[in-house]
């Protein structure tokens, strides 16, 4: 029996239709378009290219610090044996207190010795900009989070963090409330612009502007370099876990750790569920 193969007619011609051929009166010499060449060695030099650059970047840095940077290679969260998905369990927002000590230790040690025995990778937490720099400019507090990571270590767990330069509180899901630092919200009270702004002028404390992040409006550092300070801060901190027990660092870029506008902020009743955002960008440096 004959295959005969057909076009629809919107799209072939009555003239195409009777020059089609059936299987029987095809060639029988099958031929095939070249295979194109494995890309994974432009892949590989790709690679090289990227680590030759960002090496020669941070040592030329280094080398006008005084100091040579050093780099962390990527680390394998698990074996490529394993057939099953690590899973990070996110730690509550508020895990480590105003003052700067880990909340409810014991509670904590209890948890991860259950996500130990329950086949958990590791944990997700935020450190909060709010906490760790609130007493002053590149004053630092890690102990809460040192303190978090050592016992992290000790059941055996992996731990990511997430660097959170925005405010927590105001938004679904926020259990607590944690500003942004005192002395950026003092800068913010006297130029309220920093902020995003919507067209009513009402302004969103959640997080600086992105139009001002090179400016110096931070007691003379940009927001820029504020960042830089802070995750400088954290690497010299836990230097001897980096690549071990830290084995991922995320960088938050917007409210919520995203990079977006605070378009359907609740916390002052703009906003409601299932309302529209709107774009928050009226701030004189977004302009």
């Amino acid at each position: 029996m004959a295959l005969t193969l057909r076009s629809s007619p919107s799209f072939t011609s009555l003239k195409d239709i009777k020059s089609l051929k059936t299987i029987d009166e095809l060639p029988s010499t099958i031929c095939f378009s070249p295979i194109r060449k494995s890309t994974r060695f432009k892949i590989k030099n790709s690679i090289k290219q990227s680590q030759f650059t960002s090496e020669k970047t941070f040592g030329l840095e280094g080398r006008r610090s005084g100091k040579m940077e050093k780099l962390h290679p990527l680390t394998k969260i698990h074996n490529s044996k394993d057939t099953g998905v690590p899973v990070f369990v996110m730690m509550p927002l508020d895990t480590v207190t105003f003052g700067g000590s880990l909340n409810k230790p014991r509670a904590v040690n209890a948890s991860l010795m259950a996500l130990k025995s329950a086949g958990v990778e590791g944990i997700m937490v935020d450190a909060w900009w709010g906490l760790v720099e609130k007493d002053g400019p590149q004053k630092y507090n890690w102990d809460g989070y040192l303190e978090l990571v050592q016992l992290v270590q000790k059941h055996g767990l992996k731990l990511q963090v997430v660097m959170s330069f925005h405010q927590c509180g105001g938004n679904v899901g926020d259990s607590c409330t944690i500003p942004l630092p005192p002395w950026v919200l003092e800068e913010i009270s006297k130029n309220p612009e920093l902020v995003y702004t919507d067209r009513s002028g009402r302004r969103n404390p959640e997080y600086i502007s992105l139009g001002c992040d090179m400016l110096p409006v931070l007691r003379g550092r940009t927001p820029i370099h504020v960042y830089a300070d802070y995750m400088r801060s954290f690497r010299e901190t836990f230097r001897d876990y980096l690549g071990d027990v830290i084995v991922e660092a995320q960088v938050g870029m917007g409210p919520c750790g995203e990079l977006r506008y605070p378009a359907y902020p609740e916390s002052n009743g703009t906003w409601n569920f299932p309302g529209i955002g709107e774009f928050q960008c009226y701030d004189k440096f977004h302009c």
